[in-house]
């Protein structure tokens, strides 16, 4: 996460008809160029002070009504996508939540994982609005003018000024967002308001099953273990500018992670973000990182896989999910979105909760 001075914008690419007119019609101004850049930090002494600062939070799905009267009552359907994740409100616009709405999808997503809200008229200030009511923003990377907490998610650009995916490398696999953070990211909502013909679904694990997915006796051995999660930017050290930008963040976080909401075990890993286990020695640490990703990320019955369409909202827990984004659409321009992420609570494990299969009842052994 940079500062809010702005860098000049790239060299302008066409942003999709949908998506200019969504702005257009929100009062965005685009004279300045789009997306904005902000300013990265340098040094590595700059990215930790930001990093180690202390969030209060509370979480609005511990307000929720635990039947969700006023959010299931307003919708036409609630689907649930699978037995484990994912579910799908129809014929309710996000604009036009109260607030007991908004706590009650809180939790909805704490339990569900991720949520889904197809046919949206949803201006990116409401977006970002829904975000704030949740809970301290956290920008990440390119912005909205205007409008430094709303991320763009743009393939083209991406690929343009970063890394352009190819068939053999698309972009990073299954992953949960800025994991070397004091308070990582907990609920996060993406609109796409332009969406290719063909592709680019997006994919959630959920880390409560996966956690689940493991025996009695090694949950036991994990639980209470924590990981050094890292960065992914790279910085300069300030008393030793000359060795490069390779110095990163790192962060300690329980690989199992107790939700605050909903008292359930999650699964807390991020494959590429992670150092080691504390106290195993490296073999041992990443044959037991190895495995625990192979079971959250390979188990496709804890999987949720999405369609998106033009006007299509998700709206995930950071906190005990994965996602990653199909890259199937290499020949397709338009893949565009807007971002807002809402920071949360400091990881934690509490040895007295206990998982989602056995507050629903099921066997879990």
């Amino acid at each position: 996460m940079g500062s809010l001075e702005e860098k000049p914008p790239v060299q302008a690419l066409p942003i999709p008809a949908s998506t200019l007119a969504r702005f257009k019609a929100a009062g965005i101004d685009l004279s300045s160029g789009y997306p904005l850049l902000p300013t990265d930090f340098e040094y590595i002494q700059d990215a930790r002070t930001k990093g180690d600062l202390v969030h209060p939070y509370s979480d609005a799905g511990l307000r929720a009504d635990p039947e969700k009267k006023a959010l299931f009552g307003a919708a036409k359907e609630v689907n649930h996508l699978t037995s484990h994740i994912g579910t799908e409100i129809v014929g309710l616009q996000i604009k036009d939540l109260t607030s007991q709405m908004k706590d009650e999808l809180a939790l909805l997503v704490a339990e569900r994982g991720v949520v889904f809200f197809r046919d949206q008229d949803l201006a990116p200030q409401v977006q970002e609005a829904l975000g704030r009511y949740w809970g301290e923003l956290y920008p990440q990377g390119p912005y909205v003018p205007g409008h430094p907490d709303i991320t763009t998610i743009w393939t083209d650009f991406f690929a343009k000024t970063m890394r352009k995916p190819t068939y053999r490398q698309p972009f990073q696999g299954f992953h949960t967002d800025m994991v070397h953070e004091r308070h990582p990211p907990g609920y996060t909502h993406l609109h796409k308001d332009a969406v290719p013909p063909v592709g680019g679904d997006l994919l959630w694990a959920s880390g409560y099953a996966a956690y689940s997915k493991l025996s009695p006796a090694f949950r036991e051995f994990l639980d209470g273990k924590k990981a050094v999660f890292i960065s992914k930017e790279k910085y300069f050290d300030r008393e030793n500018p000359s060795s490069g930008r390779i110095h990163s963040v790192t962060r300690e976080h329980p690989i199992v992670r107790t939700h605050p909401v909903t008292g359930w075990k999650s699964l807390y890993i991020a494959h590429g973000w992670m150092s080691h286990i504390v106290g195993l020695d490296k073999k041992e640490s990443d044959l037991v990182l190895g495995h625990l990703r192979d079971v959250y990320e390979n188990n496709v019955d804890i999987q949720c896989r999405f369609k998106f369409t033009r006007g299509t909202s998700a709206i995930w827990d950071n906190r005990c999910t994965l996602h990653t984004a199909s890259w199937d659409y290499e020949n397709a321009s338009e893949r565009h979105g807007t971002r807002v992420t809402t920071l949360a609570e400091e990881p934690y494990f509490d040895e007295k909760s206990i998982t989602r299969r056995q507050a629903l009842g099921l066997q879990d052994n």
